[in-house]
C-alpha cells in the first residue's frame, strides 16, 4: 500500500486530547496513518500535563513535534476522529467520521489524564486493526 490514510483529530482547542491522539497516532500507527490534529481555536501552547505524561509514558515530546493548529492549517483528510466536544465539533469534509466522546482532563490530576491517554492508545490500535482490513 503506497497511500497512507490521512487521519485528523479534532476538538475545540487542540491543545490536549487531540494532541495526545496525534502523537499516539504517529507513535502507533505511523505506517498507516498520516496523523494530523486541529481545532476551531487554538492555544499558545499544549497542556503541560499532557506533555510531561506522554514524555513519561512514551518518551515522546509532543512541544517539539507539534502545535496547536487550525482546521485550514491541514491537507484534507480521509478520516475524521472528533474527541467528543459536542455540539461545537468542527465540521471536516471526509470519507469516515467517528467521535471518541472522550472527557477533558485539563485541571484534572494524572490519573484521569492516563485514562484518556490510554483510551485514545487503545482506540487508535483498534482503529489501525481495522484500517488494515479495509486496505
Amino acid at each position: 500500500m503506497n497511500h497512507k490514510l490521512k487521519v485528523a483529530f479534532i476538538c475545540v482547542h487542540n491543545s490536549c486530547r487531540s494532541q495526545i491522539a496525534e502523537a499516539l497516532g504517529k507513535h502507533l500507527a505511523g505506517d498507516i496513518f498520516e496523523c494530523y490534529s486541529a481545532g476551531t481555536e487554538t492555544k499558545p501552547q499544549i497542556n503541560s500535563d499532557a506533555v510531561r505524561l506522554m514524555k513519561e509514558l512514551y518518551g515522546i515530546d509532543m512541544e517539539k513535534t507539534q502545535h496547536s493548529k487550525l482546521l485550514n492549517e491541514i491537507p484534507p483528510v480521509d478520516i475524521v476522529i472528533t474527541m467528543g466536544c459536542n455540539v461545537e465539533c468542527p465540521n471536516l469534509p471526509c470519507k469516515h467520521r467517528e467521535d471518541w466522546g472522550l472527557d477533558d482532563p485539563s485541571g484534572k490530576g494524572d490519573e484521569e489524564f492516563k485514562k484518556v491517554i490510554s483510551t485514545i492508545e487503545n482506540k487508535i490500535k483498534e482503529r489501525k486493526e481495522k484500517a488494515k482490513r479495509e486496505i
